[in-house]
């Protein structure tokens, strides 16, 4: 898996921090997407995504929109400015259980096409709310994490 492993003097190793990262992104259910629009002001929404141990994906799915897809502001701020920010994160009362993870990359709209279905099977997996909905068609955000933070209990 890219970005899980560490190089000393040429041999490979598993980079075991990297790996609870992983079940945590791949365990929750919920992110908070950030993007930025042309004039450099931050948006941020929940999402539902998928990670398959490369890239995360996010549907634009059937849920009531204010507006038609192509002209909500994450697109349209992905579209400009494809830099993002993902944060995955626990809450509990107890303190010593908070934690996140955050994912800085850069994103784009997937297109129906074989990656796109492969997703949409990923999410259908993790979200059964997503099979009754028809997606082949929507864009889907797909996000090539560039660097993998994670601070507290992860």
């Amino acid at each position: 898996m890219r970005g899980f492993y560490v190089f000393i003097r040429g041999k490979k190793f598993v980079d075991k921090g990297k790996e609870r990262e992983r079940a945590f992104i791949s365990s929750h259910r919920v992110g908070r997407l950030a993007t930025v629009d042309e004039e450099g002001k931050p948006h941020v929404i929940p999402i539902c995504y998928v990670y398959n141990g490369a890239y995360i994906y996010s549907p634009l799915d059937e849920k009531p929109k204010r507006v038609p897809i192509e002209r909500l502001k994450r697109v349209r701020n992905i579209q400009s400015r494809p830099e993002v920010c993902l944060v995955i994160d626990r809450y509990s009362e107890e303190w010593n259980q908070l934690g996140y993870v955050l994912i800085q990359g850069t994103a784009l709209l997937l297109q129906a096409g074989e990656e796109h279905e492969e997703a949409l099977r990923l999410l259908r997996e993790k979200y059964p709310q997503y099979r009754k909905m028809a997606l082949e068609e929507r864009p889907m955000i797909k996000i090539t994490p560039k660097k993998i933070l994670s601070w507290g209990a992860v």
